[in-house]
């Protein structure tokens, strides 16, 4: 009796997009024709749209130090039990609860755990989100990379160029001239007023 072989023939969907709060997120496959002779295993990529980098000026990065190497051990002791939760461990406090939500007052924001200036209080505003929120941070002193951490809801995480430390995320829905939301804990921040 001779063995039958099946053949499968399928054409991928080109997108399909969701889109969650203010936030828009695509899920691609690429069009092409598959044929299955045997089990084969798909992977489909997923990337927040809008992903952006920080400002391309370097002038004003902080090379004081290789905080990168500095041991978890170490930190705990350099910062208090909140520090470290928010920015080593990628923590989030609560909204409307952190030190500087509300703040008016004039300075520079700059990184708690290397003091790094990463925002200026001129490109502060109100989000009404519970969390200090910047336009535009300093210089190239912040990078941000895809957050997968609640694979339903991909973020770009908001990082010290200079010490890796968590800061909050950005989001697409700022005012401009940058149209971005810098959406920062106040325990990652301290205020330097002017």
């Amino acid at each position: 009796m001779a063995a039958q072989v099946h053949h499968l023939s399928l054409r991928l969907p080109t997108t399909t997009s969701c889109i969650s709060s203010k936030t828009q997120f695509g899920f691609a496959l690429k069009p092409k024709n598959l044929t299955f002779d045997k089990p084969k295993r798909l992977f489909f990529s997923l990337r927040a749209m809008g992903s952006s980098a920080s400002s391309p000026d370097s002038s004003t990065s902080q090379e004081t130090g290789d905080y990168k190497s500095i041991s978890n051990d170490e930190w705990k002791k350099r910062l208090t039990k909140e520090q470290f939760y928010i920015t080593r461990q990628k923590g989030t406090e609560r909204a409307f609860t952190g030190e500087y939500w509300n703040t008016k007052t004039p300075g520079n924001y700059h990184c708690i755990c290397c003091d790094t200036p990463l925002f200026e209080s001129s490109t502060k505003f109100d989000s009404g989100t519970g969390w200090p929120s910047y336009y535009q941070p300093i210089g190239n002193n912040v990078k941000s990379k895809l957050d997968l951490s609640i694979i339903i809801m991909p973020r770009q995480e908001v990082l010290c160029a200079n010490c890796d430390a968590h800061l909050g995320h950005i989001f697409d829905d700022g005012p401009p001239p940058t149209g971005k939301r810098y959406c920062i804990n106040s325990a990652s921040l301290k205020l330097k007023p002017k």
